[in-house]
């Protein structure tokens, strides 16, 4: 998705950046679509009579797709608003914490690939550590899901000011790094 917006101690949301339909049987007055997008480099190696690949230069994105995300234009409030800038500033934070795990879990480490020649094994290599990284982002998006519903009944959707206020410091702390 081209126009998705990419987590920056710069920029926060604003209304305009919900793009979607609002769904009126939805129970929710908003909705973030959120998404961990890695980028990453693969190159193969021979060891042993055996083709071998590693992931170099692991980093995961935190975005925020505009197309899918939406408000009920009744409840666009600063208070939502806050709320929902909120959630992308989690996901970041999410994002943070596992990403020197995910690092970690492919950093000088070697795993076999399949081919027939060099070509197939590049492209296996590539397929390969793709699904690879997918299990772990899967591990990564239900970790978030955990802390957002945390993050919603601690902060009862926005409306509990007391409890947006210390989520607020928290997000403050992040955008400040």
């Amino acid at each position: 998705m081209d126009d998705a917006v990419v987590w920056s101690k710069d920029r926060l949301l604003r209304w305009p950046d919900f793009q979607a339909e609002f769904n009126p049987a939805a129970l929710e007055d908003a909705h973030s679509a959120i998404r961990f997008r890695p980028t990453w480099t693969v190159d193969s190696d021979s060891r042993d009579d055996q083709i071998m690949f590693h992931v170099e230069g692991l980093v995961i994105h935190t975005e925020f797709l505009p197309p899918l995300s939406w408000v009920r234009p009744t409840e666009s409030t600063e208070r939502l608003l806050l709320h929902e800038r909120g959630r992308f500033d989690l996901a970041e934070l999410v994002r943070c914490e596992k990403t020197c795990i995910l690092q970690k879990d492919f950093e000088k480490k070697l795993f076999p690939t399949r081919g027939k020649n060099e070509e197939q094994r590049r492209q296996f290599a590539k397929v390969d550590s793709g699904r690879m990284i997918a299990l772990k982002l899967e591990d990564v998006m239900r970790a978030f899901e955990v802390r957002s519903a945390k993050y919603d009944k601690e902060t009862d959707f926005g409306r509990d000011v007391s409890g947006q206020s210390r989520y607020a410091e928290i997000f403050a702390r992040l955008r400040s790094v």
